[in-house]
């Protein structure tokens, strides 16, 4: 018998087929709990998992898609927003989100957050990102990624531990 959606999955897939999206959810055996592990459960190079993060720009909640072989470069993305960047607290992350963290989707909140995309998702044909649960994921492309959520590219990361030792690359063995 299928398995149904989780109601945050739900409400990603209507929000992305409402904005042009085929909105296609797919349900991970299990929740993901790091870009990593969700990399490896789908097979593909850790720069293609797009991070949901929520950030305080100037106090105000924004959010940032980000590689998931990079960290956000705090400071110089600041700069480049024109203002203090800061993480937000997690109880903001789920006021304003409405979704778990794990699973925070880039879409589909309660809230119209500013929305920045780390401009080195460029780099892959296919993008995975979270559908607000943690065991669900869709697949989307870095242009497509900008239209639906009205973002804007921004150079924003730095290499993650992960990808600065080699394991951006490296696709996990079958």
């Amino acid at each position: 018998m299928p398995r149904l959606l989780h109601p945050n999955a739900a409400h990603v897939a209507d929000t992305l087929i409402a904005r042009g999206h085929h909105g296609v959810i797919v349900t991970q055996p299990a929740p993901t709990h790091s870009a990593a592990e969700a990399a490896e459960a789908l097979g593909v190079q850790l720069g293609a998992i797009v991070k949901s993060l929520v950030f305080l720009l100037d106090d105000e909640p924004v959010l940032l898609l980000v590689s998931g072989a990079h960290e956000v470069d705090v400071a110089a993305t600041g700069v480049r927003l024109q203002g203090t960047l800061s993480r937000a607290p997690l109880d903001v992350v789920r006021e304003v989100t409405g979704q778990p963290i794990g699973g925070v989707a880039p879409l589909g909140h309660p809230t119209n957050l500013p929305t920045y995309l780390d401009s080195a998702l460029a780099g892959h044909p296919d993008l995975w990102a979270a559908a607000g649960h943690p065991d669900t994921v869709f697949r989307t492309t870095f242009p497509e990624l900008l239209r639906v959520t009205a973002g804007l590219a921004v150079d924003m990361g730095r290499p993650t531990e992960d990808a600065a030792m080699g394991h951006e690359n490296q696709l996990p063995a079958e």
